[in-house]
């Protein structure tokens, strides 16, 4: 056909492993010329995902930074804590709740050990079915564990994370189980890359959107946002921009990445405020954030690459 006559020759193509091979026209003018649509641009010509040895460097180095902040917040003792919220400009009034948020937010970091973890086991060729299934199993026990919290005495008074339950959260599943349901649909719905990176948004971003909210929440910006007008601007802002530059870092060999990264985080932002269909947004996130990169991506693989200004780091041969 047309399009296939168009493409250029001596250069071999490689199949599409991840989202399909369609092209579809965008616009009369892409339509006209046909050299700006394929299926898809080649492997020697830009990476179509981010390569194994890059995402689980990248992984790792989140898991082990974040494990460090953690391990430091817990060493510091309160005043010192409080004193550096001070010196950062947090406002007297909100230095203790800021810091009761971050003791209990740091454990959240953790998380990050699951993209890690599923990214190590396929790298070293365990399918990504195995993988799904192990989640599910880790997730069905941690939510019976849960419930028995809730409903066996014995264990409410034994329970080891007590300290850093919400007072909501006593009498219902806490956010550690709300958090495995999410990533585990994730890992079993959508692509390993993607779903990894969303889930790194849920922990990264409701992390700083927590944080940041607490500590400088309606300090530039007095409207109330989300459910309720319970959310600030400012701590929703770094809930985006967060995930913005985790996303972009995570697929920065991919082409047009920005597309989709901002879907996702925006997705995010968006279901963490408002919290759609009154489900808990540790569920909700990486599902409506890996629909929406999914999206993204797919309408961006479709075009030829060659013409975009963003091919700095893309070796396009003849």
């Amino acid at each position: 056909t047309a399009l296939r006559a168009a493409r250029p020759r001596g250069r071999r193509e490689l199949p599409l492993q991840v989202w399909p091979r369609v092209c579809r026209s965008r616009s009369p003018r892409m339509a006209a010329d046909g050299a700006y649509c394929k299926e898809w641009a080649g492997a020697g010509e830009v990476r179509q995902l981010p390569s194994e040895q890059f995402l689980t460097g990248y992984l790792a180095c989140l898991a082990v930074a974040s494990l460090g902040a953690a391990s430091l917040v817990k060493l510091l003792p309160q005043k010192r804590l409080g004193g550096a919220l001070e010196a950062a400009g947090v406002g007297l009034s909100k230095i203790a709740g800021t810091v009761q948020e971050i003791e209990r937010k740091v454990f959240h970091l953790s998380g990050l050990l699951v993209p890690l973890v599923y990214q190590v086991l396929l790298q070293r060729g365990f399918p990504k079915q195995f993988c799904a299934s192990i989640c599910w199993s880790l997730t069905a026990a941690g939510v019976t564990a849960d419930l028995m919290r809730i409903h066996v005495p014995f264990v409410q008074r034994h329970w080891p994370l007590n300290n850093i339950l919400r007072e909501h959260e006593r009498g219902q599943l806490c956010g550690s189980s709300h958090f495995a349901i999410g990533s585990t649909l994730a890992i079993q719905l959508f692509h390993p890359a993607v779903a990894m990176t969303s889930i790194v948004f849920l922990v990264l971003g409701d992390l700083l959107a927590a944080i940041v909210g607490k500590s400088f929440g309606r300090s530039f910006c007095g409207m109330k946002v989300g459910v309720g007008g319970r959310k600030s601007v400012e701590g929703s802002a770094a809930m985006f921009l967060s995930c913005f530059v985790a996303g972009c870092v995570a697929f920065s060999q991919v082409h047009l990445r920005e597309y989709a990264v901002f879907l996702g985080a925006l997705s995010a932002t968006l279901v963490e405020l408002y919290e759609p269909f009154g489900v808990n947004d540790n569920v909700s996130i990486p599902v409506f954030a890996s629909l929406a990169m999914t999206f993204g991506f797919h309408r961006t693989l479709p075009c030829r690459p060659e013409r975009s200004p963003l091919l700095w780091y893309a070796s396009v041969g003849s």
